[in-house]
């Protein structure tokens, strides 16, 4: 894995954290904030889309616009269950269970199905970010993964960290393979959601800019960093980093989180968030020199 394809992938963990700390003061207004900040992301990078268009370098393909709508509804998908476990199990299990599952299984499909060949080295990283991802968030309370809303929440979980792994080996061969340019395969994808959910707006057009006053500075923040970060991250695997490395490397985001939660949002931390942000670093500097 180059030098570059590294600073992408660390460049990208910083803006995800950033943007989803914006999104977190915005977690009350719900799906109408996604649609907000999806409006956002497809007005501000339509230009780019355009341009590349213009140059006429794109070649549409039936296969690649399956996969530009199948990424979209993942995507979707995604966003969706994330939000229904948020409602019905605690947040410390399932986001864990989700973003510790999601790289994990985004590594098998690129051995299965991309055909990419695992190191030693590569794997033991692997291992100590997701155990770093569970420990940061956890905060080494493993117990509440044994209480009944910690089961449903693990389920819950692991179906989220499904759809996060479909949807990181269907982005990363429509780059690899398929040669569709990342800020292409995004803004298409994030104009599909928008569609999706337009009808969800229109159905109480007062209601939903009643709802988003006060957060159109925050829809407009998310909306322009949510994009870049994950064309970053498709932009190091267009690159030919492999899939098994980039995916359990992005989610160093979730150290940057908990350090701007401590350090902006004067949140505690514990000596568990300390020991996952080191043993979480461990597992990164093994998979970029793998």
């Amino acid at each position: 894995m180059t030098l570059g394809s590294v600073f992408l992938v660390v460049l990208a963990s910083l803006i995800h954290a950033s943007w989803n700390l914006l999104a977190k003061r915005a977690a009350s207004v719900g799906a109408v904030f996604v649609f907000a900040y999806n409006l956002v992301a497809c007005i501000a990078y339509a230009p780019w889309v355009i341009w590349l268009l213009g140059q006429g370098n794109i070649t549409w393909t039936q296969t690649g616009i399956g996969f530009i709508v199948l990424s979209g509804l993942l995507h979707l998908t995604y966003s969706l269950c994330l939000q229904r476990g948020y409602q019905v199990a605690d947040l410390s299990v399932v986001y864990p269970v989700a973003r510790g599952t999601g790289p994990m299984l985004s590594s098998i499909g690129a051995f299965v199905i991309l055909g990419e060949t695992p190191t030693g080295m590569g794997l033991i990283g692997l291992l100590l970010v997701v155990t770093g991802i569970v420990l940061i968030a956890t905060q080494g309370r493993l117990s509440a993964f044994s209480r009944p809303s910690g089961l449903v929440g693990v389920r819950w979980g692991t179906t989220t960290g499904g759809l996060i792994a479909c949807y990181t080996v269907v982005d990363a061969y429509a780059v690899k393979t398929l040669g569709i340019a990342p800020v292409v395969l995004e803004w298409f994808s994030n104009l599909l959601r928008f569609f999706l959910l337009l009808p969800l707006v229109l159905a109480n057009p007062r209601r939903a800019i009643e709802s988003m006053r006060g957060y159109w500075w925050t829809a407009l923040g998310v909306g322009l960093l949510s994009p870049l970060s994950y064309i970053f991250v498709l932009a190091a695997l267009t690159g030919g980093a492999p899939l098994s490395i980039v995916a359990p490397m992005r989610e160093m985001s979730m150290m940057v989180g908990a350090l701007m939660g401590m350090l902006i949002l004067r949140e505690a931390v514990g000596p568990w968030r300390l020991v996952g942000c080191g043993v979480l670093i461990a597992g990164a500097v093994l998979l970029s020199a793998s």
